[in-house]
């Protein structure tokens, strides 16, 4: 039986506040409501597959 390495498709991103600034770690396919821990702006929304990110993306993290 050959083993198949299995790659990971999900990333995390690091993503900007639009009102604060703030950055923080999202997972790309949330599955509950990401808020900015700062102001509480709504930062990504879960959409049954990839997140709705409302943030700009900053940098991604495999």
């Amino acid at each position: 039986m050959v083993k198949a390495s299995r790659e990971t498709r999900s990333k995390f991103l690091k993503v900007k506040c639009p009102d604060c600034e703030n950055e923080q770690l999202v997972f790309e396919k949330a599955t509950s409501v990401v808020e900015c821990t700062v102001c509480g702006r709504i930062l990504a929304e879960p959409t049954g597959g990839k997140a709705a990110l409302k943030a700009d993306i900053v940098a991604t993290f495999e």
